[in-house]
């Protein structure tokens, strides 16, 4: 299939993130993107008023690429009640390859590897960065399956359990395996093995 060729605007913010990965934020100049895309500086203003706007640009087609994962993968949208009768009728091995699935996603996708390393580099730089970071890898997550599992809980999938606790019990060891096996592409079927018996161990704990 014939890859679509990027527009101007996304060509920046694509190498802009290829440098902010290695550089950091104040480490790259706009004058760096530009001979990056090979383009003048001044045509960087005709697509973002400032760098910050890049990162933004960034973050939103991070989020478009999460959705098309999702959606790729079977994943059910956002709708916690409908969200929470797929899950609660999966088997384990079924959510077993759902997970491998997202897992390698965020592990070995190019542009999400280009985040991860800039934003876990950038956290410790710039608020407004660590603020991103806490959101999208933190607040976001926890928030979303402890609404889904107190929605589980309640159609019966599990038979006990507090949401809060679940939600962190499943998702810090995935993230764990993140931090772990970021850039260790020979050892990601050992990631793998360690996903699948978190996977069952949870579901041994809190299902019927």
């Amino acid at each position: 299939m014939k890859q679509t060729k990027m527009t101007t605007k996304e060509r920046i913010t694509d190498e802009a993130l290829t440098l902010f990965s290695r550089h950091g934020y104040n480490g790259t100049s706009v004058k760096s993107i530009a001979n990056a895309v090979g383009i003048i500086d001044s045509s960087i203003y005709k697509h973002f008023k400032t760098k910050r706007e890049i990162v933004d640009a960034i973050v939103e087609q991070m989020q478009e690429k999460i959705k098309e994962m999702s959606a790729k993968t079977g994943l059910p949208s956002e709708e916690n009640e409908s969200a929470a009768a797929f899950y609660g009728t999966l088997s384990v091995k079924n959510l077993q390859v759902l997970s491998r699935k997202a897992f390698l996603f965020y592990l070995q996708d190019e542009f999400m590897s280009r985040f991860w390393r800039f934003a876990t580099m950038e956290q410790y730089q710039d608020p407004a960065i660590y603020n991103i970071f806490r959101d999208l890898f933190f607040d976001q997550s926890i928030i979303y399956q402890k609404t889904l599992f107190g929605e589980m809980l309640r159609q019966k999938a599990f038979d006990h359990g507090n949401p809060e606790i679940m939600a962190l019990h499943f998702y810090a060891p995935i993230f764990f395996l993140l931090c772990k096996y970021t850039e260790r592409n020979g050892q990601v079927e050992e990631a793998l093995e360690i996903l699948d018996r978190h996977i069952s161990e949870f579901c041994r704990i809190y299902q019927n």
